[in-house]
């Protein structure tokens, strides 16, 4: 796993405007389950350094959504000898977290929406949970090869329990 966290858009060292934090974390994973695990806690410890508690709803919700865009990337979008990325983003102006897990493999694409009913397997119901704990969610394609699967949490609705 390699990483790194800096302040967004060109701010140096300590953030001058307390209110409109930009805080991004990347990282490259083995795409296997444990890297998939080691992604979703250096996620959680990303948010507690970021202000949000590991029992904090931001961070639980975070921690969600990670565990089942980096779980999608290695069960249905690894390619052998390739890791999954993942980037989150924290802007409290927008009032968003912003997470990103970008795959290999440009074939296998995510439905555009979340299946309409509940798969009778033990599996199959990550992006139901992704739909309902996101604004917004989708993929774009990734240069040179692969995609991204992208979702962003709002700040507001996990505060004020509108989930």
């Amino acid at each position: 796993m390699t990483g790194t966290t800096t302040p967004g858009d060109g701010e140096t060292g300590a953030l001058t405007d307390a209110t409109h934090e930009r805080l991004s974390f990347a990282g490259q994973f083995a795409s296997s389950p444990r890297g998939a695990q080691l992604a979703r806690r250096l996620a959680v410890r990303r948010m507690e350094e970021w202000g949000h508690p590991p029992v904090s709803d931001l961070s639980c919700t975070v921690a969600l959504v990670v565990g089942e865009l980096a779980a999608n990337a290695v069960q249905h979008g690894r390619v052998p000898g390739r890791d999954f990325g993942l980037r989150i983003a924290l802007d409290t102006a927008a009032g968003l977290v912003r997470i990103e897990v970008a795959d290999a493999a440009a074939a296998k694409q995510p439905p555009t929406a979340p299946p309409l009913s509940y798969p009778e397997g033990e599996s199959g119901r990550g992006l139901l949970l992704v739909d309902v704990l996101a604004e917004r969610w989708g993929s774009t394609p990734r240069r040179p090869v692969g995609k991204t699967v992208w979702a962003e949490v709002s700040i507001e609705s996990v505060r004020t329990g509108d989930l």
